[in-house]
């Protein structure tokens, strides 16, 4: 029986078996499986509880535009950044507020944030 998982709003995974789906709450990391991980992401840290990075652009309009095409990833995630930017630079923080922490939603962000601007 194969399961599938989906990422639903309010930081749950909602698992559907046959006719069967359960809610599970996601989990926040520990600090320590948060620099674990961090490992296989360059140029990320863990800074104020979340993870933590800055990107330089050109200029305002790469900016912007990383920004839009993030945007769309995030809201098919239903996982949405905290972030700031100044002319060329983004600055990003990604934490899951209904966890209180860093979980693997996070994770899986950066990774697409990673794969759009990289």
């Amino acid at each position: 029986m194969k399961l599938q998982f989906i990422v639903a709003p309010i930081s749950k995974a909602i698992i559907y078996r046959g006719s069967t789906t359960k809610i599970i709450p996601m989990k926040a990391l520990s600090e320590k499986q948060i620099n674990e991980k961090l490992k296989e992401f360059e140029g990320w840290d863990y800074h104020e509880g979340a993870l933590h990075t800055i990107f330089e652009f050109e200029d305002f309009k790469e900016a912007f535009s990383a920004m839009t095409r993030i945007a769309f990833e995030a809201e098919k995630l239903q996982h949405h950044p905290e972030w700031s930017n100044v002319y060329n630079s983004l600055e990003i923080y990604l934490s899951t507020h209904d966890a209180d922490g860093v979980t693997e939603k996070d994770f899986e962000l950066a990774k697409i944030i990673d794969n759009l601007i990289g």
